[in-house]
């Protein structure tokens, strides 16, 4: 399962990332941050082992194991064992060292970042996608401990590169667990984060699980000041005054972070009665933030001034907000029941437009950085679609790309026309819409590159694709509303 998505901007990797060296003082800050996990990993763990202990005796008969006859002793035949001092001394060994020029990062490669769970097992997949070629490919990755829900991109210096100067690359990650976690993307084979946000102090009560129905699950605590206490489901990071950090967690609140004092939410806002499922920064007013939750609210306000806040009432649980590139006033908000609406952030009491999208949950959302009024949605029905709003709301193409439940679809930042998906299936689609003609017709002024194929494997057939627009605009009519019912 591909769970959240997020490009990185291109030239802001290290051509040739580091590798991690474990000094002694690198030792001492690992073994300091990672004193409470340890704690917390032995409590559950004595608590499993109460629970199955008894299961595994009665399955096994363990109290007769040893009575057993006819067994082979373990590496009962040694003789003929070798011991190479490396993989290239080893005759046995064909696949020899990473070729250096594979972990070089080009100044025109850009770089992907894709959740993934397989098996019960999480990882950030750093991907490297070199344009030039239509080519994709996994650099590195970096474990994770719990199951992500989403991920930020970020360039402000900290940990150990914090006096460094310029922009740097980290990715922040919020999971299952209260705290957030930031990973220097420069550096291969990392064993801990750089920072933690909100991280448990020692000698603090750990968070208590009991036994589920389906495994271990979290008893409900209440909100603090200081630190999420529940999974993280949203973060995004300030642009415009770069050491700053919001999240909405499924414990109601939006915390807000100093990344230069990582250890305590410097704010915490209580303004939603629900779990907090997205949060988004203005760009353009880097005061204004943007949030929505479960409890059918969008909300925003200026976050020096928390009492005054702006809400829109929805049909249903928020799914994804977001706020226009190109008009620093409009948001789109997208909702459970496949509903996506725009709104002005200026007027609470108006509605610019409606789109019924999808029939299932519009899980994904995003808006072109470069062209404006093109959006793209995505779907639990595994449709992902493209949309022209920015005069007429239209869909204007559909596709299934076989990325099964879609949960994430991102517009690149520096390619106009590429689109990377990401679903229940664990894999990475990338799309490149540039050369399809629906796009070109909804957006002819829109700057144009060098011609590409489309990157996902689909047949072009014109008279189809404009059967298709017809049925389209058949449709049209009764799919589309304004806020007073009429249709547009």
């Amino acid at each position: 399962m591909i769970s959240a998505l997020a490009w990185v901007r291109k030239g802001a990797a290290q051509n040739k990332p580091e590798k991690l060296v474990l000094t002694d003082e690198e030792y001492a800050r690992i073994q300091e941050q990672m004193g409470i996990e340890l704690e917390q990993a032995k409590e559950e763990l004595e608590n499993e082992q109460e629970d199955i202990s008894e299961k595994v005796e009665d399955k096994y008969d363990l109290e007769n194991y040893d009575k057993e006859t006819n067994q082979q002793a373990m590496f009962s035949n040694v003789k003929g064992l070798a011991y190479y001092e490396s993989n290239e001394q080893d005759p046995y060994i064909e696949l020899q060292e990473e070729d250096e020029e594979e972990v070089v990062i080009e100044d025109s490669d850009n770089l992907l970042l894709g959740c993934k769970t397989e098996d019960d097992v999480s990882y950030l997949e750093v991907y490297v996608y070199e344009e030039e070629e239509d080519n994709l490919y996994v650099h590195h990755d970096i474990m994770l401990p719990s199951f992500p829900l989403c991920l930020e991109w970020l360039d402000f210096h900290i940990g150990r590169k914090h006096d460094r100067q310029g922009a740097g690359n980290y990715v922040a990650i919020g999971t299952f667990d209260p705290q957030v976690e930031i990973w220097d993307l420069d550096t291969i084979d990392a064993v801990f984060p750089e920072v933690i946000l909100g991280k448990i102090p020692d000698g603090s009560a750990s968070i208590k699980s009991t036994k589920g129905k389906h495994g271990p699950a979290r008893v409900a605590k209440r909100p603090q000041p200081e630190r999420h206490v529940d999974a993280v489901m949203s973060i995004s990071w300030n642009r415009k005054q770069r050491n700053l950090l919001a999240t909405g967690s499924a414990d109601t609140t939006v915390k807000l972070w100093d990344l230069q004092k990582p250890d305590i939410a410097v704010v915490s806002y209580g303004h939603h009665k629900n779990k907090v499922q997205s949060v988004a920064w203005n760009t353009f007013e880097p005061t204004a933030l943007l949030t929505g939750g479960y409890d059918k609210r969008a909300c925003c306000f200026d976050s020096r001034q928390a009492d005054k806040v702006a809400e829109w009432k929805l049909t249903a649980d928020v799914e994804c907000i977001k706020w226009d590139p190109h008009h620093g006033e409009r948001f789109y908000v997208s909702t459970e029941d496949g509903i996506v609406k725009c709104f002005d952030a200026r007027n609470p009491s108006t509605t610019l437009f409606t789109l019924h999208a999808h029939d299932s949950a519009v899980s994904a959302l995003d808006i072109n950085p470069h062209i404006p009024g093109f959006l793209v949605t995505g779907s639990a029905d595994k449709q992902v679609k493209l949309w022209s709003v920015e005069d007429t709301p239209k869909c204007i193409l559909s596709r299934d790309l076989d990325a099964g439940k879609v949960f994430s679809a991102n517009f690149s930042t520096d390619s106009p026309y590429v689109l990377a998906v990401g679903g229940s299936k664990g894999k990475v689609v990338l799309w490149n819409v540039g050369d399809n003609t629906a796009v070109k017709r909804a957006f002819p002024n829109a700057p144009r590159g060098p011609a590409k194929k489309e990157l996902i494997e689909v047949e072009e057939d014109e008279e189809i694709e404009d059967e298709d627009e017809e049925a389209q605009d058949e449709v049209m009519d009764e799919d589309y509303s304004d806020e007073d019912g009429d249709h547009v």
